[in-house]
């Protein structure tokens, strides 16, 4: 098992980010902030479906005139998303944000970022300060100056005795984004928020972001993550958890194992696994379970999981840590591991 960073924590609402705490999942709404009612459906819709902190655009007044009420009606901390308007960042820490993100670079100079300070100190909220290459200008060697920027940045809030930073270093570029955070962890112990920033959509941003935040949590850094999808935020949500839960850092659920299939398959795999899938979605309990698609593949293969299952067209078996239990028809297979599971016998 990897080692994670010892960083410094910090509190974001009631949610500890950093140290040795668990990684924290993120996402951003991307509804109009001014539009209240969707606004804080759809962070709802996101603390559902397993985000416990959300991001929400501040971009003009009109938005900020409304992060009073969504904060008030928010299941969990909210992030304010500010840029060029320093205003912008003081009044949304007025209105009960639990962290404030900015690019201190485009926020008109030390004076207003001071007054950011003061405000942050004054309401003991976090800052995240985000430096993407798409912020820095045109550079031969991007890692090297946004590395540089930041390290500026950083110095900045500490002459003003401000340390309640949350740090991220992005870029679309997944071994540019695993250099920066890398070189800056050996540095600092700042808190990481981590991810692939513009990744793309569909699979291939979902594969893009996947090997980035992956090889930097194998490395054990990254205290809070979000897979930047395009489209809907919600569907961002469900591969952070799986990423995390394969991985070893989210001790909650079901994780399921199954076999890629072969000529010995003599069932319906995929839809066998989708069903399991969409049954064992609201078990809280951290279990592995197997899903086989013959007895070659089934306890030998699958010897570490809690539970399993496997078969062929008329009969099915149940197996435990490797061990058959039962054997039962194929109809009822899924019905018969489902009661395994909700007994609570391991």
């Amino acid at each position: 098992m990897f080692i994670r960073e010892n960083t410094k924590a910090v509190k974001v609402g009631n949610v500890q980010i950093g140290g040795q705490n668990k990684v924290v999942i993120q996402s951003m709404t991307n509804t109009f902030t001014y539009d209240v009612a969707k606004t804080i459906n759809q962070i709802k819709d996101l603390q559902k479906a397993g985000a416990e902190i959300v991001r929400i655009a501040v971009p003009d007044k009109r938005s900020l005139d409304c992060v009073s009420d969504i904060v008030k009606a928010s299941p969990v901390p909210l992030v304010a998303d500010i840029h060029f308007d320093y205003k912008l960042a003081i009044g949304a820490i007025e209105s009960g944000i639990a962290k404030i993100r900015i690019n201190p670079g485009n926020m008109g100079g030390e004076d207003k970022l001071t007054e950011i300070i003061t405000k942050a100190k004054e309401y003991s909220v976090p800052i995240r300060i985000g430096v993407n290459h798409g912020s820095i200008g045109k550079s031969d060697d991007k890692v090297s100056l946004s590395l540089k920027v930041l390290e500026e940045y950083i110095s900045f809030f500490e002459s003003r005795d401000f340390q309640e930073l949350v740090i991220s270093l992005k870029s679309s570029d997944i071994i540019s984004t695993v250099k920066m955070n890398r070189l800056f962890a050996k540095k600092y112990n700042y808190s990481l928020h981590i991810g692939i920033t513009e990744s793309g959509f569909g699979e291939a941003g979902l594969i893009k972001s996947s090997a980035g935040i992956g090889a930097l949590l194998v490395d054990g850094l990254g205290d809070t993550v979000r897979m930047s999808l395009t489209g809907e935020p919600v569907k961002e949500i469900k591969p952070v958890k799986v990423l995390l839960r394969s991985l070893g850092l989210l001790k909650e659920g079901v994780e399921i194992i199954s076999c890629p299939t072969c000529g010995r398959t003599e069932i319906d795999l995929e839809k066998l696994v989708t069903e399991v899938d969409k049954r064992v979605k609201d078990v809280k309990r951290h279990l592995k379970v197997a899903v086989m698609g013959c007895i070659v593949n089934g306890p030998g293969e699958a010897e570490d999981a809690d539970y399993g299952i496997c078969g062929t067209k008329e009969a099915g078996m149940i197996f435990e840590r490797g061990n058959k239990i039962k054997t039962v028809p194929f109809d009822s297979l899924v019905d018969e591991l489902m009661k395994l599971i909700k007994s609570d016998k391991l």
